[in-house]
């Protein structure tokens, strides 16, 4: 007897169907057939296992299984359920009614239990784009698959129940979730706030020109002065998450299987900050089966890079073409991934090995020459692609004592989303630019050219810092987000002259 089940597969953040064909026939052999992976190979000990614990047998028959389509690698375990069911249809032990309707995954314990997979909301998605009516699912994927609307997602605990719930059709309902409800009602909430940082007034307006633009920003200051806590604070001030950008985070964040049973749906922008020691595929992504990296993790919010001179230089490097295309392409024999990466990125760094070198109080005991080596870790590229070079000063103790509280994340942000809605006006015609920091030169000249003083000023700072033709059109970009700021349609002498302070690793008299 010959029986269909659906299940799906994941490449890259979408999915796709895949049928598999249970074929039962006089023999003794098991056969499991189009390109499966060691993890799929050995469902069927865990299916034997199951079936046998859940009151069902192993057919003592030939099986053929097809998992179609058959050039597409199948990897791991969330085909056991599928291939359970299909096996116990195509022996007669269960109705094959309505297997045509459903998308099935999951994984099986040995005693029958479900276990959670990955990937789960882009499965949901395909299935409603191809008309299946529902998913069957372990219960611990249910809410995160239920976010999407108009199609029936169903949880459930164990093969039984599931074999229970396809022989009548009754018995479980299907999960409901209000996704806009679930959005707004923790779209607004901040973990860290800015009224929690005291002084630091110089940084928090460069934080706050870097949300308002999508500006890249590094600090660089000695150890204690606040550089990770303010950073930590940065994705409190930045837009709220729009629904279809919360639920292309949540898809990345499902692909990767960093999504919780609780948590359906990501409201918040993601803040990743990967230790030091993080290698390069980890960074962007790939592996022998291709999963999203760290800057894919952060699309549409912040990647912190602590002590970015201590990252390998391999590491750093291959974050160029990324941060400029705002996508990662993983490119292996037979086929492309493309996975999304539009994020901020916000890193931090020592001035020097000893990390005291500018400090107003302590001495810095590097010898001469050490600072600039420091420094030339950090290739000069990478450091033209970072809008905004910022220098933190620790805050003495009398002013931390006598610093009043400041501006709460909430009010930063109201003035941060004027200036978003601005750019959206700018730009609606421009449907891959959502910000000043994706300008390109085509429009810099129409959006972000300085009046003639602004002009002079540029002129002059581009003669005198020797800066590259990149970190000009940086510049103009940065001014342009001041000018926003500021309510202003034109950029101005004082929006140039403000965001040229902002390059201050481009002195040739840093670290001299």
């Amino acid at each position: 007897m010959l029986v269909k089940t659906f299940g799906s597969a994941v490449s890259g953040i979408d999915a796709y169907t895949i049928t598999m064909e249970v074929s039962i026939s006089q023999g003794i052999r098991f056969f499991l057939v189009g390109l499966p992976d060691n993890a799929v190979k050995e469902s069927q000990q865990r299916i034997e296992s199951a079936l046998k614990i859940s009151g069902y047998k192993w057919p003592g028959h030939k099986i053929v299984i097809n998992m179609a389509p058959a050039d597409i690698r199948k990897e791991g375990s969330s085909y056991d359920l599928p291939l359970a069911i299909g096996i116990l249809a195509a022996s007669s032990q269960i109705s094959n009614l309505h297997l045509d309707k459903y998308i099935i995954m999951g994984e099986l314990s040995l005693d029958g239990s479900l276990q959670p997979v990955k990937g789960v909301l882009p499965m949901a998605i395909r299935a409603r784009d191809e008309g299946y009516k529902g998913c069957i699912l372990p219960l611990g994927n249910a809410r995160e698959a239920a976010v999407v609307n108009g199609i029936d997602v169903y949880g459930f605990e164990n093969i039984t129940k599931v074999i229970d719930f396809l022989h009548t059709g009754e018995g479980a309902e299907p999960v409901r979730i209000d996704t806009a409800l679930e959005f707004e009602k923790s779209v607004e909430a901040v973990d860290f706030d800015f009224s929690e940082v005291k002084g630091q007034e110089n940084v928090k307006r460069a934080l706050e020109i870097a949300a308002a633009g999508g500006h890249n920003l590094i600090m660089i200051g000695p150890p204690g002065s606040g550089k990770s806590m303010l950073a930590k604070r940065l994705a409190s001030i930045l837009p709220p998450l729009s629904l279809n950008e919360a639920l292309e985070t949540t898809k990345i964040h499902s692909v990767a299987g960093k999504t919780s049973s609780n948590n359906s749906l990501i409201t918040q922008r993601p803040f990743r900050s990967p230790h030091h020691t993080i290698s390069d595929v980890a960074l962007v992504g790939g592996g022998s089966f291709p999963q999203p990296g760290e800057i894919s993790l952060a699309h549409n919010g912040v990647l912190f890079l602590d002590e970015l001179p201590e990252f390998k230089r391999t590491v750093l490097e291959v974050m160029r073409q990324p941060l400029e295309d705002r996508r990662i392409s993983i490119s292996r024999a037979k086929y492309t991934i493309d996975f999304p990466a539009s994020f901020m990125l916000v890193s931090s760094m020592n001035p020097c090995p000893c990390g005291y070198f500018n400090h107003p109080d302590k001495k810095c005991v590097c010898s001469p020459g050490v600072v600039q080596k420091y420094l030339g870790r950090i290739s000069g590229p990478l450091l033209d692609r970072i809008d905004l070079h910022i220098e933190v000063v620790p805050v003495s103790f009398n002013k931390l004592a006598e610093a009043p509280v400041s501006e709460t994340s909430i009010f930063v942000r109201e003035r941060v989303m004027k200036a978003r809605k601005k750019q959206v006006v700018r730009f609606e015609t421009d449907e891959l630019v959502h910000c000043n920091a994706q300008m390109s030169n085509r429009l810099l000249a129409k959006h972000a050219k300085p009046d003639e003083a602004g002009m002079q000023i540029l002129k002059m700072a581009m003669e005198k810092l020797d800066l590259s033709a990149r970190a000009y059109d940086r510049i103009l970009k940065v001014a342009r987000t001041i000018a926003d700021l500021d309510n202003c349609e034109t950029t101005q002498a004082h929006h140039i002259a403000e965001a040229v302070q902002y390059r201050s690793l481009d002195r040739s008299t840093w670290g001299a």
